[in-house]
């Protein structure tokens, strides 16, 4: 599905050691006609940085780990500074499909909306396992107690952007809760949040990754603030 548009569009895609996955997902988005990649390497210690800059993206490195908040912000900053109209993030572990980003662009568009979420929830025919379910339903509840948005992938890593949401909504939180904070500043500053079924695929890999308990626990100890 090609996107009909005369907007400048950058994919985002913030990476920590996936060196043996991010190589598909950014040709894949190149195949689907998005040329402008920017990868962040996030203090990765395998070969991220150099699958990432063989397959075509601009690769800015992160000494450290910083985390997935901190990694976004600093693509979605070099590609507002690019001159960037969209910005697409997408997960680096090839979990998502970039033949869905079509379909979060022109949502955006024909909505005029300012973020657009891919939800795996949407999509009913995605095998999403229980416990990622729980988890995520865990996260979306928390998501209407700080934001007062119900959204149905709260911690979905696919988003567009506009430039000037971007621009505005500059996220503070270095870890997985800035999903949350994108939210909770879409709804306290009136900005049009839209959702689009996307598919979603589950490995061992992509399992051994995201939030889990623990996890969970953490990001609501630093969302505390916002309750």
């Amino acid at each position: 599905m090609a996107v009909q548009t005369d907007k400048l569009i950058y994919i985002v895609i913030p990476a920590k050691d996936e060196g043996e996955r991010v190589g598909p997902v950014i040709t894949e988005c190149i195949a689907q006609g998005f040329k402008n990649i920017i990868l962040v390497n996030d203090g990765s210690t395998d070969n991220t940085k150099e699958v990432g800059e063989n397959a075509g993206a601009i690769v800015l490195n992160h000494k450290i780990n910083l985390g997935a908040g901190a990694a976004t912000q600093t693509g979605i900053t070099e590609a507002l500074r690019r001159g960037a109209d969209i910005i697409v993030t997408i997960d680096a572990d090839h979990q998502h499909f970039p033949e869905d980003i079509p379909l979060l662009i022109q949502k955006l568009e024909k909505k005029q909306a300012d973020i657009v979420i891919g939800s795996r929830f949407l999509n009913k025919e995605n095998q999403v396992p229980l416990l990622r379910r729980l988890f995520n339903q865990v996260g979306n509840i928390i998501n209407f107690l700080i934001t007062g948005l119900w959204v149905t992938d709260s911690q979905s890593g696919m988003k567009a952007i506009n430039a000037e949401f971007a621009q505005e909504a500059e996220i503070k939180e270095d870890g997985f809760e800035f999903c949350i904070e994108l939210i909770r500043y879409a709804s306290h500053h009136d900005f049009d949040l839209e959702e689009v079924p996307i598919k979603v695929r589950y490995t061992a890999d992509t399992l051994s990754k995201g939030q889990g308990f623990f996890m969970g626990l953490k990001m609501l100890a630093r969302l505390r603030k916002y309750i």
